[in-house]
């Protein structure tokens, strides 16, 4: 895995401007939450096929065709998560909690006829939270003699001197931010790759020559500060200077909070009670604000540490259609086949970054704020994947109703672009190397042992959009300094939920369990063991109505 990131990390270096967020960032966007009414969570989301519920809209949009009547809805819902690390048997954990504002929407059913063969025609409009990012992590203990400073100094490879001494080092579209940081905080050194001396530059008299704290040459070996200056020479690695024998962790945090709006817009057509068609235009709002704060320590002969915080915000507005279409293939038969395509969510994201260094080398604060008079921002452009959603719906009479539903997308097809319109192949490709496709099922089934209520069940369960050995790879230009990620597995859903009908009222009531396990790692270094994440996530939500 460390040399596909030389490989890729070194081929970007000739890009034409820094990369910043990373695919884990455009994953957490792309991918949704099971949400919506109480109902439909209730039975899982498995109504492709079923139809007659507000959140269908969004999955398969023909099942806004089955409404044979006026319809509005609210729902609230109150949500806490639980975020666990074990670090070699170092345990923390963080909890939050947050009440929601989860939909809202409206039907309008449209009677053209009994004898035609386009009986209603329909218009919908729903508005819900697609996702969710509020979760807090916490981890801490030994790192097993891995260091964060090896990514730091990673980055600065194959910088010679004159890189550090050209200006403002933030501004420098050949320097990362990470390397930026460990160079102004004293935390990485230069030393050649070759110590062959014929190749030293030498003054007149033969003396060797350095790079000063200026950029400019000199014969001596040290500046001013002390610091030791870089001999003059065309190729340099770089190492932390500050790790000691033993680097632990001595606090990892980080704040994930925002989500992402989806407001859906829908017309669809009920055609002589046996086929029903649908077509929905989805807006997408995106606010993703995470900050993090990474403290290492190092113990033994020249240990020291730092404390590294970065404040990171990506938002932006997306478009998509969705096209669906339901049929019952027997006249007579209670059985529904759905099947719905998403088009690419098409996204106009900003980035904006910044980054606070304090180092044990150092008394001054490091801030990129006061460097580049404020955050750091760009636009770009994301396309997610194609969907694909396939459904079964079935019905006893009018107490039971039985759905099943699949649903594919790949997420290695995501596509990046530059906001002038140029590939953002370092993103392409590393979307390509660490994602692959998703599969989804759902199931649900919903009883009314009398009229007037109703019990659901559901349960979901989505394959991992990481491959085995996917990690959060940084260009060598890199604007990102948090450097944590996680490699999410399965996840599995249980759902269950209760409804009451009478006259045009309705309300109803669902519960949500999330569970799924991680691969968390605190950056990525070539043999470092993951730490164990797990995290739990329940929901209850309540959904008013009415029906006229």
């Amino acid at each position: 895995m460390k040399t596909k990131f030389f490989i890729i990390a070194c081929a970007l270096l000739t890009g034409a401007s820094a990369a910043a967020q990373t695919v884990y960032d455009a994953t957490a966007i792309a991918q949704k939450d099971l949400n919506g009414t109480a109902r439909f969570v209730g039975m899982g989301g498995a109504m492709g096929a079923l139809g007659g519920d507000i959140s269908v809209i969004g999955t398969n949009p023909a099942g806004i065709g089955i409404y044979r009547s006026n319809d509005v809805m609210t729902t609230f819902g109150y949500s806490l998560s639980n975020t666990e690390i074990d670090n070699r048997g170092t345990t923390l954990s963080a909890d939050k909690a947050r009440w929601n504002f989860d939909n809202i929407g409206a039907v309008i059913s449209t009677k053209i006829g009994n004898v035609t063969p386009l009986r209603y025609v329909n218009f919908g409009f729903n508005y819900h939270k697609a996702k969710s990012f509020y979760r807090t992590r916490r981890a801490a203990g030994d790192l097993g003699g891995h260091t964060q400073l090896d990514v730091i100094a990673t980055q600065a490879d194959g910088l010679t001197p004159d890189y550090w001494s050209n200006g403002n080092i933030f501004d420098n579209n050949d320097i990362g931010w990470l390397s930026a940081l460990g160079w102004e905080g004293y935390l990485i050194s230069p030393t050649l790759t070759d110590q062959v001396t014929d190749y030293r530059a030498q003054d007149e008299q033969g003396n060797p020559l350095y790079f000063g704290a200026d950029g400019e040459l000199t014969t001596s070996p040290t500046g001013a500060d002390g610091r030791p200056n870089a001999p003059a020479y065309d190729d340099y690695d770089f190492y932390g200077n500050i790790a000691g024998q033993h680097p632990y962790l001595r606090e990892f945090r980080s704040y994930e909070r925002g989500g992402v709006d989806q407001y859906d817009l829908n017309v669809s057509f009920n055609v002589n009670d046996r086929v029903y068609l649908g077509l929905t235009v989805g807006l997408y709002d995106v606010d993703y604000s995470k900050y993090s704060l990474y403290n290492e320590d190092s113990e033994g002969e020249g240990g020291g540490g730092y404390l590294l915080e970065s404040h990171n915000n990506i938002s932006g507005s997306g478009v998509d259609m969705k096209f669906g279409v339901i049929l019952r293939p027997f006249e007579y038969s209670p059985l529904r086949v759905g099947l719905a395509v998403h088009t690419p969510v098409f996204y106009n994201l900003t980035y904006s970054t910044s980054a606070i260094l304090t180092s044990d080398y150092t008394d001054q604060v490091i801030d990129t704020y006061n460097y580049v008079d404020g955050d750091m921002w760009y636009d770009f452009n994301l396309r997610t994947p194609w969907v694909i959603n396939a459904s079964l719906g079935y019905t006893v009479g009018s107490f039971l109703a039985l759905g099943a539903e699949y649903e594919y997308a790949d997420y290695s097809n995501m596509d990046f672009t530059y906001a002038e319109g140029g590939a953002m192949d370092f993103l392409n490709d590393e979307a390509g190397y660490c994602l692959q496709g998703v599969h989804t099922l759902r199931l649900g089934a919903e009883l009314k042992p009398v009229p007037a209520f109703s019990l659901r069940a559901g349960y979901n369960f989505t394959t991992s959009a990481y491959k085995g050995d996917a990690f959060k790879a940084l260009a060598l230009n890199s604007l990102t300094t948090d450097t944590d990620f996680a490699n999410l597995k399965s996840a599995h859903t249980v759902t269950l939920g209760l409804g009451y009908h009478t006259g045009s009222f309705y309300a109803d009531l669902a519960y949500k369990l999330d569970t799924y396990k991680s691969d968390f790692y605190p950056f990525m270094s070539e043999g470092i063991q993951p730490m164990k994440e797990t995290d739990l996530r329940s929901k209850v939500l309540l959904t008013l109505g009415y029906r006229f």
